[in-house]
């Protein structure tokens, strides 16, 4: 008698399943961190190395301002959305994989 084939919530709760996925999610959420922290430190960076230019004047901030005070939380808003679409298609691309070949991950 054939073993019995597993359920498909089986397959998709399967350890080797979660640890593909999670890995796949652990590499994203270093990416973005060290997109979110090379922001972070590149304005002192930048105000430190370049202050002639962190100086200028755009649209009546100084560049410094403009991008501490008015462009920073638009960006990392941007890197939000970009992690969550990620994770999602992520996780989405995992299920695909299972149903198509019914193993989990790689």
């Amino acid at each position: 008698m054939p073993p019995p084939t597993p359920d498909h919530d089986d397959v998709i709760h399967s350890e080797s399943f979660l640890r593909s996925l999670m890995r796949r999610q652990l590499a994203l959420s270093v990416s973005c961190a060290a997109t979110f922290f090379a922001a972070l430190l590149g304005v002192p960076l930048l105000n430190y190395f370049a202050p002639a230019l962190m100086a200028t004047r755009v649209g009546g901030f100084t560049l410094s301002w403009l991008l501490l005070g008015v462009l920073f939380f638009p960006f990392v808003w941007i890197i939000s959305f970009i992690f969550i679409r990620r994770s999602i298609a992520l996780e989405n691309q995992e299920v695909d994989d299972v149903q198509r070949t019914g193993k989990g991950g790689n």
